[in-house]
C-alpha cells in the first residue's frame, strides 16, 4: 500500500515538478527579439540617413535607365539596318522583276503584231480576258479591230469593255 501512496504521490508532483524545473531554466522555450525602441534621435537619424541617400539612389535609377535605352537603341538600330538591307534587295529584285516584264511584254506585244489575225484572235480568245486586253490595246488600232472581228463574239465584247473600262478617267486606280 505504501508503494501505492508513494507511486500516486510521485505523480502529483511530477507536473508541478517539471514547471518549476523549466522556469529554472532562463530562455528554454523563450525567443529572445531585441527590443526596438524608437525615439525623436533614431527617427531623425532615419530621416537624415533616407534624405542622404534619396539623390544617390535617383542617379542610380537614372544610370540603370540610361543603360537599359542605349540597349533598347542598338537593338533597333541593328533592326533598321537589316530592314534597309533587306529593302535594298527587294528594290533590286523589283526592278530587275519590272525589266522583266517590259521586255517580255514588249516581245509579246511584238510576236502578236506579226500573227495572222485569225490565228491571234483564236489564241487571245483562249487567254485570261484582262491580258487579252492589254495586248490588243498595245497593237496598231487596225491590227486590233481585225483581230477583234475574227473574235468570238462574247470575248470581243469582253475585251473591249476592259479596254473601255480601262481607258475610262472616272475608274479608280486603286483596285480596292
Amino acid at each position: 500500500m505504501m508503494n501505492t501512496t508513494l507511486s500516486t504521490l510521485a505523480r502529483k508532483l511530477a507536473l508541478p515538478l517539471a514547471g518549476f524545473v523549466m522556469m529554472a531554466i532562463p530562455g528554454a522555450f523563450a525567443e529572445e527579439r531585441p527590443v526596438v525602441t524608437t525615439t525623436k534621435a533614431s527617427t531623425d537619424e532615419v530621416r537624415e540617413f533616407c534624405t542622404n541617400i534619396a539623390d544617390a539612389a535617383r542617379d542610380q535609377r537614372y544610370l540603370l535607365q540610361k543603360q537599359e535605352l542605349e540597349t533598347l537603341q542598338k537593338d533597333v538600330d541593328e533592326r533598321i539596318k537589316v530592314l534597309e538591307t533587306r529593302r535594298a534587295e527587294y528594290e533590286d529584285w523589283l526592278k530587275r522583276r519590272n525589266d522583266f516584264l517590259k521586255s517580255a511584254e514588249a516581245g509579246l506585244v511584238e510576236i502578236y503584231r506579226k500573227m495572222k489575225p485569225d490565228a491571234a484572235a483564236s489564241q487571245l480568245a483562249e487567254l485570261d480576258p484582262e491580258i487579252a486586253s492589254a495586248i490588243v490595246m498595245k497593237l496598231p488600232p487596225r491590227q486590233s479591230s481585225t483581230i477583234l472581228g475574227e473574235m468570238p463574239a462574247d470575248k470581243a465584247a469582253m475585251l473591249t469593255r476592259i479596254i473601255a473600262s480601262a481607258t475610262d478617267p472616272n475608274t479608280s486606280k486603286d483596285p480596292s
